[in-house]
């Protein structure tokens, strides 16, 4: 009797070891994890108003990677590089915004690197094994974007092709503007512990700009450079630099044919400029928005053995929460 109370006390104390030795190597505390994630991206500017009209949601799209470092209790900085897709047209717009008979539209794929600092509602530097089921969190930064907004040229159209046109180099308001432009994102995100090694995340983030031509529209009208637009078009569009005139009024008011390839310029010169092309807010910027959904991996030393590579089949392994 005292030899298997002896006994049980002893595979005890060996499977309390084991099971110890098991779940001590899930307690690192890894600061640095990488994380890739992709959603839908909404623009806002001259050409699309949420707030203002009701012209419903006109998505694009993005995709996102970033490199995260835990620097403090509830703080952590991480560096991104992001690929989106914005654009914008006035067919679409709310009949209250007056906007549609410019005929306007732009598409724009850029890419931006940021900075950001997020500040997270329960700890995050703690071990990995007792980290948060869920957490929440609220992040700012700042970045750099390129800006290539691009139209499609209606003469390709005649030929049945889609050919887009950069609308940076044509200057069409006489007023240049950057190829790459400051931004500040902002916004919060959510985390919902996978396992040890990943979160799964969803994050709002809207990007605020210091500049008015992502869409390359600014002015109100072009009453203040339209005599500039009908020298560079010239006789029959023999001129200089004919498509800044082209690019700049899309109005089928102001166009002799329904394919809007050959501008009126008697009507545009009787019109003295009045043609409207923006929303005459010039304190207004442009901006976007993005919703993404992601995986966070924590670059774990032994991630490779314990969970990416581990082996089903002669080895049994916990997944711990």
């Amino acid at each position: 009797m005292l030899r298997n109370i002896i006994l049980f006390f002893i595979l005890f104390i060996v499977a309390e070891q084991a099971y110890t030795q098991s779940l001590y190597r899930y307690r690192f505390e890894e600061p640095w994890s990488i994380s890739v994630s992709t959603g839908p991206t909404q623009y806002f500017g001259e050409l699309y108003s949420l707030w203002k009209y009701n012209e419903g949601i006109q998505p694009d799209w993005n995709a996102n990677i970033a490199l995260r470092r835990t620097l403090g209790t509830r703080i952590r900085a991480r560096a991104e590089f992001s690929y989106y897709q914005i654009s914008g047209q006035d067919p679409p717009s709310d009949p209250r915004a007056f906007r549609y008979p410019r005929n306007l539209h732009f598409r724009a794929r850029n890419m931006e690197a940021s900075m950001i600092g997020e500040f997270h509602w329960k700890p995050v530097k703690v071990y990995n094994i007792t980290r948060s089921y869920f957490n929440l969190y609220a992040f700012a930064g700042v970045g750099v974007s390129s800006n290539d907004p691009k139209a499609l040229d209606p003469r390709a159209a005649l030929r049945n092709e889609d050919l887009w046109v950069p609308l940076r180099p044509l200057q069409i308001e006489n007023n240049p503007y950057n190829k790459y432009i400051v931004v500040f994102p902002t916004g919060i995100g959510a985390k919902y512990k996978l396992s040890v090694y990943a979160d799964l995340i969803l994050e709002l983030n809207y990007r605020w700009t210091l500049t008015d031509y992502m869409d390359d529209i600014s002015a109100f009208n072009i009453s203040e450079f339209y005599q500039d637009l009908l020298a560079d078009y010239g006789v029959n569009g023999t001129g200089p630099n004919p498509d800044r005139l082209l690019f700049a009024i899309r109005n089928p008011d102001f166009y002799i044919d329904d394919e809007l390839t050959i501008p009126d310029v008697d009507r545009i010169i009787s019109n003295r400029g009045r043609i409207r092309r923006g929303s005459g807010l010039t304190e207004r910027f442009d901006g976007y928005m993005s919703l993404n959904l992601g995986i966070e991996i924590y670059l774990s030393p032994d991630i490779w053995d314990n969970w990416i590579f581990r082996n089903r089949l002669y080895e049994k392994r916990f997944r711990f929460w």
